[in-house]
């Protein structure tokens, strides 16, 4: 489910956005904030009830009525007020077709088909998507999709109003073409909704693809700086390669699925990486290396990991491993050099704190190891001189009993 987060049907769901539009309903003000993520205690499991409204009836409802008894033979039910789905008004939706029930909702989990036309504020349209089809919370989609549709009838068709953030934020996107800090419209109507399938017996061959699937979205939403996102389909991605089989699956299939899972955990390290998450992205490189002892990628991010947590002497010996299986890789080699300096820097300064510290031992010793040689040169000198005078004063005896001797 690429960067498409898509668009509903309807030949005059156009006029109906612009007919909002001039009635004042559909501004919206402009947000710089950043693509924001929801807690699931946001998100209410039973949403409230749509409010209903009659419109409002005037002083002129009885001409109104009949103009539009002449000009519209099939009317579409009653006109819902917008609902304000997350309170803060960013995020509208009215029901422009009333669907088939409350009973009829989708729930998290499933699969779900949608015809989804979006607008930009301007009334251009982005794109328009007849069939687009996701599991209802997975993150497949743009926030305001994966929030509103959970709260759709089947066979409902509704008219969606979204700031920004939680659209395509501010980075905008190139496919669909929507500029940064885009509010959008969307016309949406839910086509189908059904259970996932069972993982245990999915055919091997399914499973891949399904895993690949939420690993390449996971990729978008990291290409796109929204890491939690990321983590968060990497996240389903693992659980998919990690379910328990039913069905027989060949070694090669057992291994293609292995290395979806190690990428999936190579990328959910780099994820957790940029949101400053040390341990659970040392947790990722342990598990990508248990199974792929040898795995560069792996042995790079964990190096990096380790030494962000000051852990200087196991990051080098981790880029050194993977700079020997790759000794061509001009990133690790930059990464280690640049480690090695700094450790030898840090040491550096831990040896002058530690001297501050103990107040210049080294000062000190020198200076009694001076006065110990000294004290020592002056008690060799006087064994010297003491020596010296018995060895005079025993030559003189002997030389005077020598000449005695003569005599």
């Amino acid at each position: 489910m690429a960067e498409k987060e898509e668009t509903v049907d309807a030949t005059d769901s156009h006029d109906s956005a612009l007919s909002a539009k001039k009635n004042g309903r559909t501004s919206l003000l402009d947000s710089g904030e950043d693509f924001e993520v929801l807690d699931e205690e946001d998100i209410d499991d039973d949403p409230p009830p749509l409010e209903d409204a009659g419109g409002g009836k005037g002083k002129n409802t009885d001409e109104t009525e009949k103009k539009n008894a002449n000009t519209d033979p099939d009317p579409v039910g009653p006109v819902e007020e917008w609902l304000d789905v997350l309170g803060n008004d960013q995020l509208k939706k009215k029901v422009l077709e009333a669907g088939e029930g409350r009973d009829s909702r989708p729930q998290k989990g499933q699969n779900v088909k949608i015809h989804l036309k979006t607008y930009l504020k301007d009334g251009t349209v982005v794109e328009e998507l007849p069939d687009l089809s996701f599991t209802l919370g997975d993150g497949d989609v743009i926030q305001a999709l994966d929030l509103t549709v959970q709260l759709m009838e089947m066979r409902e068709k509704a008219l969606i109003q979204t700031y920004a953030k939680y659209a395509y934020g501010a980075r905008g996107s190139i496919e669909p073409e929507v500029p940064p800090d885009a509010e959008l419209s969307l016309e949406v109507e839910l086509l189908e909704a059904n259970d996932a399938p069972d993982l245990e017996l999915l055919p091997p061959a399914e499973k891949i693809a399904l895993a690949s699937l939420k690993r390449e979205r996971g990729n978008v939403h990291y290409q796109r700086g929204d890491y939690a996102f990321a983590v968060n389909s990497y996240s389903i991605a693992l659980q998919i390669t990690e379910s328990s089989s039913k069905v027989d699956i060949s070694p090669e299939e057992e291994n293609e699925l292995m290395d979806v899972k190690v990428k999936c955990l190579n990328n959910m390290a780099a994820s957790q990486l940029k949101l400053d998450h040390y341990d659970a992205a040392l947790k990722s490189c342990v598990s990508a290396l248990e199974h792929q002892p040898d795995n560069i990628k792996a042995l790079f991010r964990m190096g990096k990991v380790l030494a962000l947590q000051g852990e200087y002497t196991e990051a080098i010996q981790t880029l050194r491993k993977a700079l020997k299986l790759e000794p061509s890789n001009k990133t690790i080699h930059a990464e280690l050099s640049k480690l090695v300096k700094k450790n030898s820097e840090q040491r550096g300064a831990e040896q002058a704190m530690y001297k501050k510290m103990l107040g210049n031992p080294s000062s000190s010793s020198s200076s009694s190891s001076t006065k110990k040689h000294r004290a020592k040169s002056s008690w060799g000198l006087s064994w010297k001189w003491l020596f010296g005078a018995t060895a005079v004063a025993i030559g003189g005896v002997a030389l005077s009993v020598v000449i005695a001797a003569r005599n």
